[in-house]
């Protein structure tokens, strides 16, 4: 699925219209983001080249194993291209090891060390338990530093994760993973193809 920039601003990116595109009439009390809350929250991780011309947002879980299976492919794309930012939206629908997942991960980023966290536990398979979590980030970071520098910016994070959840609902995304590859929206997995194409039109447009 994907929406174009043109049909986005000509619709206002609204929620009401990205619902009537999906099937969603409900999504017209949801508010909408503009395309720069989208693309550019200061707080949400980035991977990829900072500077990059094109950005790619994904709203993923940690639980979800298509996120997984592509995740590999998403990471050696960026870094193939080299001027292609990535911004990981976190949004943890899968249940209380996602939440868990997510919260440990953001602490990481306060130690530098959010990437290596959110491949570790990108490299899963299937669902998780709270102790498979513990095991993952826990031979990356040390939990108790994660936890705490999570607790310790608990209202910016919190903060991020409503958004990221209100943003994926108003756009119309059904699950995981989803993408804003430049102001184009893809829901579920992409092949290298179709990501690479994606690039290429959001870096010609």
């Amino acid at each position: 699925m994907t929406i174009n920039r043109r049909a986005l601003i000509g619709a206002g990116l609204t929620a009401g219209a990205l619902g009537s595109v999906v099937g969603l009439p409900h999504l017209a009390r949801a508010q909408s983001p503009s395309i720069d809350e989208v693309l550019n929250d200061p707080v949400a991780p980035e991977q990829g080249n900072p500077e990059g011309d094109v950005t790619i947002v994904e709203y993923f879980d940690y639980q979800c194993p298509y996120c997984k299976a592509m995740h590999p492919l998403l990471r050696d794309v960026v870094e193939a291209d080299g001027n292609v930012r990535l911004v990981m939206k976190d949004w943890p629908i899968f249940g209380p090891p996602s939440t868990y997942a997510t919260r440990l991960a953001l602490g990481a980023v306060g130690l530098d060390r959010y990437a290596a966290v959110n491949a570790a536990l990108m490299d899963t398979e299937a669902r998780l338990t709270q102790e498979q979590v513990e095991e993952v980030v826990g031979a990356v970071v040390t939990l108790e530093e994660a936890q705490a520098s999570y607790r310790e910016n608990a209202d910016k994070w919190n903060a991020l994760l409503q958004r990221n959840d209100r943003q994926a609902v108003a756009l119309g995304f059904r699950g995981t993973p989803a993408f804003a590859i430049g102001t184009t929206l893809y829901g579920g997995v992409l092949d290298r193809e179709t990501l690479t194409g994606a690039i290429a039109k959001a870096r010609s447009a």
